[in-house]
Formats: C-alpha cells, structure tokens, sequence
C-alpha cells in the first residue's frame, strides 16, 4: 500500500470542502443544496464514483471551479470522495449544514479556506482518504489582546451583533 499526499491547488480566496457520500445522485442532490442554501452562488463539484463505470461525475455554476473540482478529484481518485470549490465571497459555515444534511453524504473531512493536503491511501485498486492536514500549527493561546481581535473580527464581517 503507498501513502500519498495530494496538494489542493487552491487560492486563500477559494473555500474547500472534501467529503465522502455514497451514491450517484450525490452530485445533483449537493448541486440543489448550494443553490438553495445561498442564491446566487458560484461554485464547482465533483465526485468520484466507486463502482460501475467509475467515472468523476461534476456539476456547478462557474466554469473554471468545476474545472479545479474535475482535476481536483482525478488527483484524489478516492472512491465516493467529493469535492467542492466556493467562489471568492462565499463561504463553507455558510453552506455546511445544507451538505451534511444531503442523505448521500457521510462524513465531511475539511471546510475551509485554508491551504489543504490530502492523505490518501492507495492499495492498487483503489484509494481512500485517511485525513487532511489543513492550515498550520498552532504558534500560541490567544491572549486578551487576541480574543478581543477575534470578538471585533466577527462582528466586523457580520457573524455577531
């Protein structure tokens, strides 16, 4: 068995989602979910069959982030595994419970606008995703200075009164 790492090619503006769900109507049922959740969002999927034909299955509203979707899970390749490109300005606290709640999906491994890797385990015939490692370590515990950065920040952007 190898043990990969796959780089997600993404920039800080872009959010990410990487999950696993497990059947084939996962790509319309998630595609329903974002445009429902937030009108007017511009994202990219794609989704890694596991059986049949297995092919990567995509949907979206911009072209280019169901490009980035198609190659990203091509670089993957774990079965059932999805993925998900939120365009600048739209977020993953924004959209995740929608996801979550699609009766396909079942487990969600990140969310995030940080830069991703994936650990993906390859035994020949398949492959499957043992974690990610997102963002970096911690450098330090927050201060006062620092949750006070943190409180102003979120009702900055409009999360707390």
């Amino acid at each position: 068995m190898e043990i990969l790492q796959v780089k997600i090619d993404k920039t800080d503006e872009i959010g990410f989602i990487l999950g696993q769900a497990h059947f084939i109507k996962t790509v319309e049922d998630l595609h329903e979910a974002l445009v429902t959740c937030v009108p007017g969002i511009q994202f990219g999927l794609a989704f890694c069959e596991a059986s049949g034909m297995c092919l990567v299955r995509f949907s979206g509203t911009n072209n280019g982030l169901v490009e980035r979707a198609k190659k990203t899970a091509m670089d993957i390749s774990a079965g059932h595994s999805f993925v998900i490109f939120l365009g600048e300005g739209f977020w993953p606290v924004n959209v995740l419970n929608a996801i979550k709640a699609v009766p396909e999906v079942a487990v969600v491994f990140c969310a995030t606008h940080n830069p991703v890797e994936v650990i993906v385990a390859d035994n020949g015939s398949g492959r499957g995703i043992l974690g990610v490692i997102e963002g970096e370590k911690p450098k330090g515990i927050e201060g006062d200075a620092d949750i006070t950065w943190r409180k102003e920040l979120l009702r900055k952007i409009g999360y707390k009164q």
